[in-house]
């Protein structure tokens, strides 16, 4: 089995960059994090490959500066799978592409059946990768070799697959497609801040009343805020269903809250102070949250559609199958044609005039790419069109 060496000093980076920069061809790059494991989504192994020069694994946290790594390949096109996953855990290092290849992003796109990374590789080469440890606690310090060989076959049949996906996209005519997708994976503002992201606690629906969900919300703050500081993955401290079975029990002291069986993590006894202070902020803060979250530019959901908007209703459900129709005749996800929020909004409020280029516009504004855009437009308005009911004409009354 072949060694692998970890790069963790600067000097050493500085020189491997140099010989990526000296390769040739684009830039296979991957991204492990530990997920599961840390608060943070920080890298902590990157792998890069380019065709004359190897492989390569940077251990970023002692490395800390890698502006020579992004002056030697930034101008390259680099290949990763699943690249939105992986793009904020490079930038927050400065190591940003000017182009990108989607391994994932393509296949979806073919309307390949699967699209992790093994299977990608496996239909496209032919070659059998073992996922044994894609979910493990990249932050161990050494990395076992059997993890580092892992990682590097993540990257060297990268552009190998690149290649055969390239030539797939001519044979179907979505090369197109695939540039644009791929511009607007790097263009994507990130997400705003959830206004409410407490609301997200899972089971928090068996929760009632507004003072039990004002102690849910301090109780997610407390546990988030040590997370934070201990970079640790919050369900480690104490799982979501053991938050709210805290909430469920309302404890009258923390000695009760210790005696909750179902308050359980690793951090639930040794934080006990925290939490009964989160318990005590929750049930006197005269700030009480909502029953329900207010959605902000959130629609209803369609299956209050017929009541809320008839009109509407009937547009999305003559538009959707033909989406889905026009995706299986392009043999793609339909969700990779136009996203099923886009319909909506769309469905709920189309332009007027109803026409090809003001539905194009919208969607646009919306946030879809000229080909898809191209391909649904006149699609949607020929279904909104159709979705009008002729009025029944009345039987004439004898006379």
């Amino acid at each position: 089995m072949t060694e692998y060496l970890v790069i963790d000093r600067l000097d050493d980076l500085i020189d491997a960059s140099r010989r990526l920069g000296d390769g040739h061809g684009p830039v296979a790059v991957d991204v492990e994090r530990a997920s599961g494991f840390r608060y943070s989504q920080r890298a902590y192994l990157i792998q890069v490959y380019r065709r004359g020069a190897g492989v390569f694994l940077f251990d970023p946290p002692p490395i800390g500066d890698f502006s020579s790594l992004q002056a030697a390949i930034g101008d390259t096109e680099w290949v990763l799978h699943a690249a939105s996953q992986d793009l904020p855990s490079l930038r927050e290092l400065g190591l940003e592409p000017a182009s990108m290849f989607d391994t994932e992003l393509a296949a979806r796109l073919l309307g390949h059946d699967r699209v992790g990374l093994g299977a990608v590789v496996e239909d496209t080469l032919g070659i059998t990768l073992a996922k044994a440890h894609s979910a493990s606690d990249w932050s161990t310090r050494p990395l076992p070799q059997s993890w580092l060989e892992y990682a590097a076959l993540d990257v060297e049949h990268l552009i190998d697959v690149r290649d055969a996906l390239v030539a797939e996209l001519e044979e179907q005519g979505k090369t197109e497609f695939a540039a644009e997708e791929f511009q607007a994976v790097l263009e994507r503002e990130p997400k705003p801040p959830r206004d409410e992201p407490w609301r997200r606690l899972s089971g928090l629906h068996m929760v009632r009343g507004r003072k039990a969900l004002a102690v849910a919300r301090s109780l997610w703050t407390a546990r988030e805020d040590y997370a934070r500081s201990q970079d640790v993955a919050p369900g480690r401290l104490v799982p979501d269903r053991a938050l709210v079975a805290a909430v469920l029990a309302d404890p009258k002291s923390k000695q009760e809250l210790a005696a909750i069986k179902e308050f359980t993590g690793r951090a639930s006894r040794t934080q006990l102070d925290r939490w009964w202070a989160a318990f005590e902020e929750g049930r006197t803060t005269t700030d009480l949250p909502l029953e329900r979250a207010t959605g902000g530019d959130s629609l209803p959901p369609p299956r209050a559609w017929p009541d809320r908007n008839p009109e509407a209703d009937a547009r999305l459900k003559a538009a959707r199958p033909a989406v889905e129709q026009l995706a299986e005749t392009l043999h793609m996800p339909t969700e990779n044609l136009l996203t099923p929020d886009l319909l909506r909004r769309v469905a709920w409020a189309p332009p007027v005039p109803l026409t090809a280029a003001s539905v194009g516009e919208a969607l646009l504004a919306l946030g879809a790419r000229p080909w898809q855009i191209a391909q649904t437009s006149q699609v949607i308005v020929d279904a909104f069109v159709d979705s009008v009911q002729e009025p029944a004409t009345a039987p004439e009354t004898a006379s």
